[in-house]
């Protein structure tokens, strides 16, 4: 009995998958809606990441993938949940097309490397910079794609301007990860 009053008792784990991918889901809307624009590049800094890398983490790589594929396919649904309230399929032909997809790749690749940073901030921090890189990368590929400038132009506009922010919300997810990951993984 005592252990009932120390913990919640999780009925359903389904259920908590399923929360779990819509609360990762809304976070990653409301991370959309922390807009930075930047003069030099048709791509803002956002807070988006932050909860791109944190849904692979603690949900793990099929359901944080789940999850952003999910947050996509709202936004092309016509719900105004990209940056800027933008929303439908032809959000999927502009600048910032290339870090949507990435989105499920970082999530699918933080939740499946996770599992090497164990309890060691240093190696979840590094886990958390190779899943943005990969994210970083797809905008750059698309941007390359879509605007045909030279790979050192992409490169300025596309990826060097967010190592800063995205280094500080890297190991921001990794402090938070550590702290939480205990708990979460009784309920997922």
């Amino acid at each position: 009995m005592e252990a009932v009053f120390k913990k919640e008792i999780i009925i359903n784990k389904t259920l908590c998958r399923i929360t779990g991918i819509a609360v990762f889901v809304i976070l990653t809307v409301l991370g959309a809606f922390v807009r930075i624009p930047l003069p030099f590049t048709p791509v803002p800094i956002t807070l988006q990441t932050f909860f791109v890398l944190l849904s692979g983490a603690f949900l793990g790589s099929g359901l944080g993938a789940t999850a952003q594929a999910s947050y996509v396919l709202l936004g092309l649904s016509g719900l105004p949940v990209f940056t800027g309230a933008g929303s439908g399929l032809l959000y999927l032909f502009g600048p910032t097309a290339g870090y949507l997809f990435g989105f499920v790749l970082a999530s699918f690749l933080a939740g499946r490397l996770i599992k090497y940073g164990q309890n060691n901030l240093f190696l979840t921090f590094i886990i958390f910079c190779v899943a943005d890189f990969i994210l970083l990368s797809s905008g750059v590929i698309w941007l390359k794609f879509l605007l045909g400038y030279p790979f050192v132009k992409l490169l300025s506009i596309g990826f060097i301007p967010f190592i800063p922010g995205d280094l500080l919300k890297a190991l921001t997810a990794a402090v938070l990860y550590l702290k939480l990951k205990s708990r979460i993984k009784e309920i997922f």
